[in-house]
């Protein structure tokens, strides 16, 4: 009962109090978005450009980036740049890290925005894990660690860095990890392409409090939200009959990025650190599971040892 009245919540939310015109001015400050070529992350890029932030738009299309680069200077007159970054490939997320830091100083703003959705249950990484934890949590977690000392390097007292963790309302499907299906097994296909999501949605939020429980004492604040439920790419995976009956509670992508620039761009974001958001720009409370510190520090101990040797 507590799901439904929470899917019901989130997924008919009222009116947002916050928009992008509320976004202040962000000049001198870089900002990562991956996946910022489609969906909610490029519309978050094109907020965070009107507002003359230096974007990344980190992904693994250069082609798509570079449709999406011209197609946003066009509305905005401001040019983000591109990064390359495959998060179903270690080497790729090091590789990624390893460019950014050589471009820049500075990072004021992590938005792990990208990720996979239902796919065919065969599909895995380049290292063999399930295609949704590889890309959604390990993949991430990889990045972002790889990125922290030059947040680090830009948190100061009262102008936090941020990582800003995009979750989903299916997090809430499931209260555990079992780490016996995040690579090919018999046990991975048995729990199927949907719970494997909702069990890696669930990862972005106990990630993030990790997180937030580990830096936020040296001004690096994290935060997770669930976007809400949105009409982009995500869905494609979906099949026909499901997808037409999921079509009718979805909302236009833009509202999609409000609740992430909320978090990311404003004085309140800064002391949301630790906080699970849901649309539209509104804190919730996330499930007791996932701010579970034994969760926590089990799901980075993990993390660091698949990355131990990339």
């Amino acid at each position: 009962m507590g799901l439904i009245l929470s899917a019901i919540g989130q997924s008919f939310p009222p009116k947002s109090k916050f928009s992008v015109n509320d976004i202040p001015d962000l000049a001198g400050q870089v900002i990562i978005v991956t996946g910022g070529y489609s969906g909610v992350g490029k519309e978050t890029v094109k907020a965070l450009l009107q507002h003359n932030a230096k974007v990344y738009i980190a992904g693994r299309s250069e082609e798509k980036a570079q449709e999406a680069i011209k197609d946003l200077q066009s509305q905005t007159g401001k040019e983000a740049e591109f990064l390359l970054l495959d998060l179903a490939d270690l080497h790729s997320v090091k590789r990624a890290a390893e460019a950014f830091n050589k471009k820049e100083t500075q990072l004021n703003v992590l938005f792990n925005n990208g990720g996979v959705m239902i796919p065919p249950i065969e599909q895995l990484t380049a290292q063999n894990y399930d295609l949704q934890f590889g890309t959604n949590v390990l993949g991430h977690f990889y990045f972002t660690t790889l990125l922290l000392p030059t947040l680090l390097a830009t948190a100061a007292p009262g102008k936090p860095a941020r990582v800003v963790n995009t979750s989903s309302l299916a997090s809430e499907a499931t209260h555990s990890i079992n780490f016996n299906t995040v690579k090919d097994s018999p046990a991975r296909k048995k729990v199927g392409a949907s719970m494997l999501y909702a069990q890696s949605k669930f990862g972005n939020v106990v990630f993030s409090n990790e997180l937030q429980r580990r830096y936020a004492d040296q001004n690096v604040i994290s935060v997770s939200l669930n976007p809400g439920n949105l009409k982009t790419e995500l869905q494609r995976h979906i099949p026909g009959l499901m997808r037409k009956l999921t079509d009718l509670t979805l909302y236009p992508v833009p509202l999609g990025a409000l609740t992430q620039l909320w978090a990311g761009t404003t004085d309140e974001g800064a002391t949301l650190g630790g906080k699970y958001l849901i649309p539209w720009a509104r804190v919730s409370k996330s499930d007791p599971a996932a701010k579970d510190p034994d969760a926590g520090k089990a799901l980075w101990a993990w993390a660091e040892e698949q990355v131990a040797n990339i």
